[in-house]
């Protein structure tokens, strides 16, 4: 839901972006991020044109830049993502553990991200692995999602990994389901004195091996001496884990993963106002009750925050373990399955692609190929009609119907499909169809006595970059 202010991060780049980067030395990724944010849905990167052949209504829809840190496109990508995974989803407790690094280490992430995210991928994979597998705890193998965060609500460095735990797992002779203490994983403390030791020994072995860099303000820690001394200190802090209580099956692990997967460092609905230099957004303050403040930055600081959370090239913020890592998930999940007398595993084979408006009707319920002849109903005035189109401009799917809603009663608005998929729409605001080549039509079926046809303009609107 989008603020009063109706301000985005494209905003802030495409006003200040350009002196930004005369001011500051930016990576090659970096500048990538911030250029594709920019143009997105711009002319710059090209589009079509979509005409009504009844009554000459003419919309201009450019293209999508889909980098994975654009406010603006991840919700399809997201859907995707969801509904490939609920097929993988058990009838079991499920658990949410946040693993968090002290802030001591940031200044060392933040020249190191590949390694460190790795370091601290790697280690908590190993930690829930390990104490998982020891009869002590529970002894058999679980299924682990874990999810990269690198970011606090004041959008200052915060790298952490959000990971959904199965709420049990296969036994090590795999012939048996074990299952966790119900409402109970492992002990925090138990995974946080372990996750501690794991990563600092993996820290020490880069070190030795020579992959860190230590420039700036922690070239300090390039001499041994001085890093053992700072990794000796680190192991007097304290690490944060945190085991939230079990989601409410697995109809509550969608919702989790609706909230969490694709998520950027701040959306646009929680930029408030851009004005003067200064950008103004909401964060909620987790030192002070949970309460939403309004915080105004410089735009500079602004946009030096966002590029904290830029990703390496291609690097994988989203992984797999145990029971569901991707070599044998297929086999993992139709054991468990067997064991837990939930039925067979379907394996689905040369299935063929969806284009976006099938994928659209089955996630949302919202067919965009069919129209009803609303000026044929009763219950709307002949006159109410008087424009139809498809409208792609903004990232929403959009049928755009003039009429007067306000004339026809609740009963009307549910009994009429069309209607009912204009007040749906707003709800998937970010669905978008993909790039897709000019001369292209689209027909919107019809009663035979009225049929509209909406026709993709052979020019296309490429401007040169």
């Amino acid at each position: 839901m989008r603020t009063s202010g109706g301000f985005e991060v494209a905003d802030i780049f495409r006003q200040h972006g350009p002196a930004y980067r005369e001011s500051h030395r930016l990576s090659r990724n970096d500048w990538r991020v911030m250029r594709a944010i920019e143009v997105c849905r711009t002319s710059v990167l090209g589009g079509h044109k979509d005409k009504c052949d009844h009554c000459g209504h003419l919309e201009i829809s450019y293209n999508s830049c889909r980098n994975r840190h654009c406010p603006k496109c991840q919700t399809l990508r997201k859907e995707r993502w969801i509904e490939a995974r609920s097929e993988d989803l058990l009838p079991i407790e499920y658990f949410h553990v946040v693993f968090t690094i002290p802030s001591e280490l940031n200044p060392l992430v933040s020249m190191n991200r590949k390694i460190m995210y790795d370091l601290l991928f790697r280690s908590v994979c190993e930690t829930i692995v390990e104490l998982a597998n020891d009869p002590k705890h529970l002894g058999a193998t679980v299924g682990v999602i874990g999810i990269l965060h690198t970011w606090g609500q004041n959008l200052m460095d915060h790298p952490h990994i959000h990971c959904i735990v199965t709420g049990g797992g296969l036994s090590s002779d795999g012939d048996r389901w074990v299952s966790c203490r119900k409402g109970f994983f492992i002990p925090v403390r138990v995974m946080s004195a372990l996750f501690r030791g794991k990563f600092l020994d993996f820290l020490k072995n880069s070190f030795e091996s020579g992959d860190l860099v230590f420039p700036g303000s922690i070239s300090h820690l390039q001499q041994p001496r001085a890093f053992e001394s700072f990794r000796r200190h680190l192991y007097h802090k304290q690490w944060v884990v945190y085991c939230k209580p079990p989601f409410d099956g697995p109809k509550g692990v969608l919702q989790y993963l609706g909230r969490y997967t694709h998520r950027i460092a701040v959306s646009n609905n929680r930029i408030l106002n851009l004005q003067g230099g200064n950008v103004s957004f909401l964060w909620r303050d987790y030192a002070d009750d949970n309460r939403k403040k309004t915080m105004t930055l410089k735009a500079d600081e602004f946009i030096r925050r966002f590029l904290l959370h830029v990703l390496p090239a291609r690097y994988v913020r989203i992984r797999h373990f145990g029971l569901l890592a991707n070599r044998r998930r297929k086999d993992h999940i139709a054991s468990c399955r067997e064991f837990l007398g939930t039925g067979k595993t379907v394996i689905k084979e040369n299935i063929r692609q969806e284009t976006w408006q099938e994928q659209l009707l089955r996630i949302c319920g919202i067919d965009v190929t069919i129209l009803s002849r609303m000026s044929e109903r009763k219950d709307v005035q002949d006159s109410a009609v008087t424009a139809l189109s498809l409208q792609q401009s903004t990232g929403v799917i959009q049928m755009s119907i003039v009429h007067n809603v306000k004339t026809m009663s609740p009963a009307s608005r549910e009994k009429n499909v069309l209607l009912r998929h204009v007040l749906l729409l707003p709800k998937i605001a970010h669905f978008y169809p993909p790039r897709s080549s000019v001369g292209q039509s689209i027909t919107m079926s019809a009663p035979a006595t009225d049929q509209y046809q909406f026709k993709r303009g052979k020019e296309a609107l490429y401007s040169p970059d």
